[in-house]
């Protein structure tokens, strides 16, 4: 079976739409959606009732920390322009959306794979996994061969070994990364919204169960009109900003 993997969509309908037609034509069985589906961005009520949509096709969905804030409040840490961002977004969305948002698992399981937004050891926390130390914690939290993840917005890839070896991989776009079964994995598939790589490109991934095998994907979009409809909504310009240069 193939999975896509989709994360931090942040109400970016250029983007998200632009991964979704490159995921369609590379073809999957099942998506997997990884949080943070609305704010930044300029069109948040159009991504939840994407996120809806593939949902009741049948998709796995989590929820993230910007889904989390837009429905009980900002979190510790999120204040300023971001704090801007979530008022103006929970002023977009309805009521019956804000409850789809809140009714979505922190963590979700399909075969033998866990999907979170942040991590796994702690999902509620909405810790960053910023290297192998924090990679391990989730991993040793579960006993999935695949965890993945969003929150980061880089691709990123860890393994652990039997041992308790841990490493990691630079992924390459469009190169199927064998996963061992002899070690224990970690993904992050990067942001479809907002990829701060320094590559404006939207990233995503695609895991093949059957082969064993996991691609990293960039697909370029129109990310002017993105900004540029950031602008026009009144948005802080540097989510704007963002958009052009991946940071």
């Amino acid at each position: 079976m193939k999975f896509a993997l989709f994360s931090d969509l942040h109400a970016n309908r250029q983007a998200t739409e632009a991964v979704w037609e490159h995921a369609q034509a590379e073809g999957f069985d099942r998506l997997v959606l990884l949080g943070d589906y609305v704010d930044y961005g300029a069109d948040p009520g159009w991504t939840i009732e994407f996120v809806q949509q593939r949902v009741a096709e049948g998709a796995v969905a989590v929820r993230g920390n910007h889904d989390d804030a837009v429905v009980v409040g900002a979190h510790e840490g999120m204040h300023g322009q971001v704090q801007l961002s979530l008022n103006w977004t929970r002023q977009r969305v309805s009521a019956e959306q804000c409850a789809f948002l809140s009714s979505l698992p922190l963590m979700a399981s399909f075969g033998d794979c866990l999907a979170a937004h942040a991590n796994a050891h702690a999902p509620a926390e909405w810790g960053y996994i910023h290297g192998r130390m924090e990679a391990m914690r989730s991993l040793y939290a579960t006993e999935a061969h695949l965890v993945f993840c969003g929150h980061m917005h880089e691709p990123r890839l860890y393994h652990l070994s039997g041992t308790g070896k841990a490493g990691e991989f630079e992924p390459v776009p469009g190169v199927a990364i064998p996963l061992s079964r002899a070690r224990r994995w970690l993904a992050i598939p990067g942001s479809v919204g907002q990829p701060r790589d320094g590559n404006p490109a939207a990233c995503y991934a695609l895991y093949d169960d059957e082969q064993d095998s996991l691609t990293f994907q960039r697909v370029p979009y129109d990310h002017e009109e993105a900004a540029q409809r950031i602008i026009q909504a009144g948005l802080p310009e540097m989510m704007a900003h963002r958009l052009h240069h991946g940071r």
